[in-house]
């Protein structure tokens, strides 16, 4: 399974968006930076399905792009008008070359769920290896209307729960991918959380 960052590249904030080639051709979130679409179409010809952790503007803002360039199915845990289907907590998704789990992960956002194979981890903002809060174990923000700590920090325990320890992939919505013992990165994370002090000091 060949997993790229489509939009690493990006000179305005945006989500990270990951192409995943295999035997079903996904994009996982659609990201911010204007000409995604143009970037994956110099991977593939073709993209099967895009496939959202949740619905903040930076992971959605280029879908409508996405979705003229390619047509793709799409798959959300909220209602969006271009989603053709649903997610739900305990559903299978082909992605690439495997079979993930949904695993629904509020707190950040309410729709928020996060993708678990038997070696990757896509984690949307719920846990993220490093951002300009912390290195190697963070967790997106939770201070802003509509956001929750308390439920976050359950999000995390139910990864925790849900991630076998086979999974040496992480692929988040910000910061670096990471490659080793996700479960300890997730841990970290958790922990961090747990001490209900501000992410960020202006919380």
């Amino acid at each position: 399974m060949n997993v790229t960052n489509v939009t690493a590249d990006a000179e305005t904030f945006t989500a990270n968006a990951y192409l995943v080639e295999g035997d079903r051709t996904v994009l996982v979130d659609a990201g911010a930076m204007a000409g995604v679409a143009d970037v994956v179409r110099e991977h593939v010809d073709e993209l099967d399905a895009v496939v959202l952790t949740h619905q903040h503007g930076d992971h959605v803002a280029e879908l409508d792009a996405v979705c003229e360039a390619f047509d793709p199915a799409v798959y959300a845990y909220g209602e969006h008008e271009r989603r053709t289907h649903p997610l739900d907590e305990g559903d299978v998704v082909e992605i690439g070359d495997e079979a993930f789990d949904v695993v629904y992960t509020p707190g950040h956002a309410s729709d928020h769920v996060s993708l678990v194979s038997l070696t990757t981890l896509f984690s949307g903002d719920v846990v993220v290896y490093n951002d300009g809060a912390f290195d190697d174990g963070s967790f997106g923000r939770t201070d802003m209307p509509g956001q929750s700590r308390e439920r976050l920090i359950q999000s995390l325990r139910d990864l925790l729960e849900g991630v076998p320890e086979t999974v040496e992939s992480l692929y988040a919505g910000h910061g670096d991918a990471f490659h080793g013992d996700v479960r300890e990165v997730v841990e970290r994370a958790l922990a961090r959380a747990e001490t209900r002090e501000p992410k960020y000091p202006e919380e």
